[in-house]
């Protein structure tokens, strides 16, 4: 009687079954997350553009049609002559506003999540409170006013830039302070021990090690920074103290919008954040997620 030899390897075990349904499960749910992130963000952003291309028959219908003819160069002209160039004038306010907050907020968090991370002590637990706190209690904005009104910074640049950066330092010690758990200890120690100051530490040795999460603290606090629409409308008041943000009431009114010219602005004032976010686009999640593996 012959016996039958049956090759075992052709036959595709349950093993075999289990691993290709995960294969097309997982391209479905990536090809989905495509879809809907082009969706989400890709929809709107092209609106903006294909109405900032028109004119102003045109863009008062708010479809997503493509022009009959491209008028961006006699948008762009109107956009920057409007008010007296008061774009320009908005440009320059929210830069500095912006730079001015950034390396603030970068020297203090990173001295504060350092001093918090190396020095734990009984008042320890309460400063971490506090900084919890400024994340979640809202701004006062009319007692905040006053302040400024007694010390003599309201409508003031450096008022708005204190503003800012009481905002947004909670946010930035954390980051700071998670990410400082990646420097050992006895860096700190070799250093003392070599005859380095406390000063010289931290400036010389321990900041520049902190590029990546100083890197993550720019790109995120600017680009909040630089949209801000609120706390300049109350703490930074007045035309000459205009922001890219309250830029887009030049061309909106109660009876008539000039929506080509608004959508326009809106291109025109999106370009420095995005090419903020090009160039620190790697560093972002290696900042967020360096502290986290230790």
């Amino acid at each position: 009687m012959s016996q039958v030899n049956i090759n075992t390897k052709a036959i595709p075990t349950e093993k075999s079954h289990v691993k290709t349904r995960r294969k097309i499960i997982k391209f479905f749910v990536e090809a989905f997350a495509v879809i809907a992130t082009l969706g989400f963000f890709g929809i709107p952003f092209y609106f903006v553009i294909v109405n900032a291309l028109k004119n102003r028959q045109e863009s008062s219908l708010l479809n997503m049609d493509w022009p009959s003819a491209v008028h961006l160069i006699d948008n762009l002209k109107e956009v920057i002559s409007a008010r007296d160039g008061m774009i320009i004038t908005a440009f320059f306010n929210s830069i500095m506003i912006t730079g001015f907050s950034i390396i603030l907020l970068i020297f203090l968090g990173a001295a504060t999540g350092y001093v918090l991370q190396r020095r734990v002590s009984r008042l320890t637990p309460f400063f971490n409170f506090l900084i919890l706190a400024g994340l979640i209690v809202p701004p006062a904005v009319v007692p905040t006013i006053w302040v400024l009104q007694e010390i003599g910074l309201f409508k003031t640049m450096p008022g708005i830039v204190l503003v800012e950066v009481a905002l947004n330092l909670p946010f930035t010690i954390l980051l700071y302070r998670g990410f400082m758990v990646t420097i050992p200890k006895s860096l700190d120690e070799a250093a003392l021990m070599d005859g380095c100051g406390r000063f010289r530490l931290f400036f010389n040795i321990i900041l520049p090690l902190l590029k990546p999460v100083s890197a993550t603290v720019i790109v995120l606090t600017a680009v909040n920074i630089y949209n801000d629409f609120v706390n300049p409308l109350y703490f930074f008041p007045g035309a000459e103290n205009a922001t890219l943000q309250l830029t887009l009431y030049n061309f909106m009114s109660m009876y008539v919008t000039q929506w080509n010219l608004l959508f326009t602005n809106v291109l025109l004032i999106s370009i420095p954040p995005l090419i903020l976010f090009l160039i620190f686009n790697k560093q972002i999640v290696a900042g967020m997620t360096s502290g986290a593996v230790k």
